[in-house]
């Protein structure tokens, strides 16, 4: 955002603080390596460095305000293009010349002689272009400076924007969860209403009450252990099965440790969901519901698998179970773990569907 020729950046303060604390830096740096090879340079031509020391302790003076007083002026238009600054920075850097030449020229003729006493052009002349190239130095290196840190603050900035993009991004994908789930699960609730089984709705409406309240709850950038998680969906599971108690079986293989894993909260939501709509919700038998967690190397594999009824074959083009669910998990992995989450799903058997995830191996 743009005020005059300021460009207003995010934690302006802190940004300004951080340009005030290196130009300081580099200024004193910079004045006293000017310091020390004016110094060596008059004891190289034959001057007393002792005599001379009051004088080159002034201009190093003058010549540090000089510095800083460009530097507040470049730091004004840093908004500005680079071929300005360059421009404003050799303008300011004539006259901070012409300014210390001219300090150059009353602190030799009053310190050595007690008067300014005549003018040696040719003197004035090597100490103006002296100081040009001196404070032209200290322009450019001073634009580039500013260049260095106007680059790290919108890399900054990126990473924030990014960072605020995946968490909308993310909690888009996470609050799917709760109505697609809501959904489903008051169409089993109105089933079981339909049948005449009304103890059991009431039973499974307080359940899913109880479920969404917990759900809610949860912050959804916010991790939770494996075994947090396996809690919730063993409820969600509880829900469903005072619809299919009679037809479903679950299973839990999870390998030993695995509990403390991290994993983002409802990620096997939308897995359960699946195996329950096509696989229990489809068959007439009784199907078996397993649930995996297992280590390969230093990634952590989650999946469910279900036994399928007996269906004509797919197009091609539309494999089985790819809703919204499996979408959702697909997409929110992809968002959260980039290089290495995956998610897959397939039949692998012919009556068999898994659904896996992988993602980083993170403990507690």
């Amino acid at each position: 955002m743009a005020r005059g020729h300021e460009t207003v950046l995010p934690d302006e303060a802190g940004y300004a603080a951080s340009v005030r604390r290196a130009t300081l830096f580099l200024g004193l740096l910079y004045q006293f390596m000017q310091f020390v090879i004016s110094s060596t340079l008059w004891a190289f031509l034959g001057y007393d460095p002792i005599a001379i020391a009051p004088i080159t302790l002034i201009l190093m003076l003058n010549g540090t305000l000089m510095s800083y007083a460009m530097a507040v002026a470049l730091f004004r238009f840093r908004g500005r293009s680079i071929l300005f600054k360059l421009l404003l920075g050799s303008a300011l850097a004539l006259v901070a010349a012409a300014i210390n030449a001219s300090v150059d020229l009353l602190s030799h003729g009053l310190i050595e002689h007690g008067d300014p006493g005549p003018i040696n052009w040719t003197n004035v002349g090597y100490t103006l272009i002296y100081c040009m190239a001196l404070f032209h130095g200290w322009a450019f290196l001073y634009i580039a400076l500013l260049a260095n840190y106007e680059l790290r603050e919108r890399e900054r900035r990126l990473a924030v924007t990014r960072e605020e993009a995946l968490t909308a991004q993310m909690r888009a994908l996470r609050y799917q969860v709760n109505p697609h789930f809501l959904f489903n699960t008051l169409n089993s609730i109105a089933g079981l209403i339909e049948e005449g089984a009304s103890t059991t709705a009431r039973r499974m409406v307080l359940s899913l009450s109880s479920f969404l309240r917990t759900t809610l709850e949860l912050d959804p950038m916010q991790d939770v252990c494996l075994a947090d998680e396996l809690a919730l969906q063993l409820g969600y599971l509880n829900i469903e099965g005072e619809r299919f108690s009679d037809r479903m079986r679950v299973k839990l293989d999870i390998a030993p440790g695995l509990e403390q894993a991290l994993v983002p909260s409802l990620i096997l939501q939308p897995l359960i969901e699946n195996a329950i709509k096509h696989g229990v919700g489809g068959s007439i038998g009784v199907v078996e519901i397993v649930i995996r967690a297992a280590r390969q190397g230093e990634t952590l594999e989650l999946s469910v698998e279900n036994d399928m009824a007996n269906e004509p074959p797919r197009p091609a083009n539309k494999p089985a179970g790819t809703g919204t669910g499996l979408r959702n998990v697909a997409d929110r992995i992809k968002a959260r773990f980039p290089e290495v989450g995956a998610f897959i799903s397939d039949l692998v058997a012919p009556h068999r569907f898994r659904a896996a995830i992988t993602m980083p191996l993170r403990l507690v």
